[in-house]
């Protein structure tokens, strides 16, 4: 074949990067059943979350040679001959805290399997070092958001495994994407389409149907993990193997594209993606075509996620069965805090869940739970103070006083916040296979607007939210008949996004549910700035509670720290809903 013939066949064949992890803890045997499933050309997974680096970070105070997550090298010891055999890459963020020790422990691997992988890592992203001189405080990790270029340039040196500390998550599917099209950094279309397809497929099964609004209408079994098809130009197909579970819809993938976002304009370390260009087909069974992204410059600044020591926490949980649950509530309440009165916890939060039903049946039906947790810098006032306080009132209390648990200590958690820091002073390390250190340009070098900026002409082009001119007979009903919903969390900010699937359903749902009204609607957002932002390609709203999860997951109070039940708990509230729509 001749080279411009290859080169041809090249640009034209997708190159199809699977997902075998969504998260550290994800489902061990998704690198196999990728494998086996069918054919790939890119094996990614991520492992990191907030709540993630700050157990990492933990790890690495106990021991400075972890810090990465152990689970992937699990999934690779089954799998590191198939993929060697089959040309397959592997590309994953499991690097964590530690990439060098993942890299080092990879290749004691490789040496007990007698294999001999080229392992490359990307380093640069750990500002701990650095962070009281970068104005970042004091933190138990401080980790910048790095790009794909870094990725990408150890994939065109001839590395079969790339581990990566903290990139973005879409970067891993940008990376390999961008060396094997051979893209440039101001290819900011095609850049955003892979940010569009990594960020559909970066949290495993929720692109396949799990996590789902409308799950029961599919036979989701347990979902087979997401590919990319990943085009030269950016565009993408997401799909499946065949015969694995789950689903591919047009609506699997609306909800993970709205999926702990914020407005239309995504911004990234190598391109700010337009969500609201994004255009969506079916293309045959589990497979939707993903078109039309536009991206432009990225910011000139890097996100830094920044996780630190809060102090210490505790929880008790009462339980109160039958007749005068406040008045119970109130006489536990009042007793405690009495108890506590000598040295009071820094915070003491109390939260009454009325799981009770009137003349119930069972005893488990018949009951509500008083939840009370405590947070202190000090160990002993939040430990066995004040959960033995809580056991010492067994007999002292409301009728039928019952704990859920006995005395704990308490156990320290972590805030998670996050600064921007310019990305000139970011290092973008990629170490290859034979030792050596590339570094990475800094942006500014191909960018010279180094700035999202607005582009007019793109801004005329997204479509504005059709008008609803119904004014036929209502019925209350739950919003969920007629919209999807998902929801996540970004620290203490939580992202609920919402979606119709018909054109006149979404006129309805874009004309009524405002931000004011989603306050009325989840009333624990009244007082939080909440903004609302239109995605009319998707039929999509996408709203933003800032402050809403508090410090983060590890200082959460909310029994759904991380705000993933918000969006259902919307689907459930009673609105009046047009007849023509049910």
């Amino acid at each position: 074949m001749s080279s411009q013939a290859a080169t041809g066949e090249r640009a034209s064949a997708p190159l199809r990067i699977a997902n075998v992890s969504g998260f550290y803890g994800d489902r061990a045997s998704a690198m196999r059943e990728m494998l086996e499933g069918g054919p790939v050309d890119v094996l990614t997974g991520d492992y990191l979350a907030e709540l993630t680096m700050l157990i990492l970070a933990r790890d690495r105070m106990k021991d400075p040679a972890t810090g990465y997550a152990k689970t992937f090298l699990r999934q690779l010891e089954q799998c590191l001959g198939t993929v060697l055999d089959r040309g397959v890459t592997v590309v994953t963020n499991a690097g964590g805290l530690h990439p060098a020790g993942l890299a080092q422990a990879l290749r004691a691997l490789a040496g007990r399997l007698g294999l001999s992988p080229r392992i490359a890592q990307v380093t640069g992203d750990d500002l701990l070092g650095r962070a009281d001189e970068l104005g970042l405080g004091a933190p138990l990790a401080a980790n910048a958001y790095l790009g794909a270029w870094g990725i990408a340039h150890a994939l065109r040196q001839g590395a079969d495994i790339v581990v990566t500390g903290r990139v973005t998550d879409a970067s891993l599917v940008v990376g390999p994407a961008a060396a094997h099209f051979g893209w440039a950094r101001d290819d900011f279309d095609a850049l955003a389409g892979a940010v569009a397809a990594g960020h559909v497929i970066e949290c495993g099964a929720q692109a396949t149907g799990g996590n789902y609004a409308f799950f029961a209408e599919h036979d989701i079994g347990l979902p087979g993990f997401p590919i990319a098809e990943v085009h030269a130009d950016g565009s993408s197909v997401v799909t499946k193997h065949p015969g694995s579970g789950g689903a591919v819809t047009v609506g699997t993938v609306t909800a993970q594209l709205l999926y702990e976002v914020d407005g239309p304009r995504y911004l990234g370390p190598d391109v700010t993606t337009r969500l609201d260009t994004v255009v969506l087909t079916e293309d045959g069974p589990d497979r939707v075509r993903i078109t039309g992204v536009r991206g432009e410059a990225p910011p000139p600044t890097l996100k830094v996620g920044l996780n630190s020591l809060g102090g210490f926490r505790n929880d008790v949980t009462f339980l109160i069965t039958g007749l005068d649950v406040e008045a119970k509530a109130a006489l536990a309440r009042t007793q405690l805090e009495a108890s506590l009165k000598r040295r009071p916890p820094a915070e003491l939060v109390w939260r009454l869940a009325r799981t009770d039903h009137p003349d119930a049946d069972g005893q488990e039906e018949a009951s509500a739970l008083l939840h009370a947790t405590v947070k202190d810098t000090d160990p002993a006032v939040a430990g066995r103070a004040f959960s033995g306080a809580a056991v010492e009132l067994a007999l002292s209390s409301y009728p039928g006083f019952t704990l859920l648990a006995p005395p704990g200590d308490a156990t320290p958690f972590g805030v998670f916040t996050a600064a921007a820091v310019p990305a000139e002073l970011v290092p973008h390390l990629v170490v290859l296979p034979d030792g050596t250190e590339h570094p990475i340009e800094p942006r500014g070098s191909h960018d010279p607007a180094g700035t999202a900026g607005d582009l007019p002409s793109l801004d005329a082009a997204v479509p504005a939210a059709p008008t609803w001119t119904g004014r036929g007979p209502t019925r209350r009903a739950p919003l969920g008949l007629v919209v999807g919903a998902r929801s996540g969390d970004k620290g203490g900010t939580a992202n609920i996004g919402v979606w119709a699937r018909s054109d006149a359903a979404y006129a309805w749902l874009a004309a009524t549910l405002t931000a004011d009204v989603l306050v009325e609607l989840l009333p624990e957002a009244a007082g939080r700035p909440v903004a609302r932002h239109v995605l009319p390609n998707l039929r999509a709203l996408n709203f933003v509670v800032d402050g809403l999860l508090g410090d983060g997951v590890s200082a959460g109070t909310r029994f759904d720290p991380q705000g993933k039940g918000l969006g259902e708990w919307l689907r459930s509230r009673y609105v009046d809903i047009p007849e023509e729509l049910l």
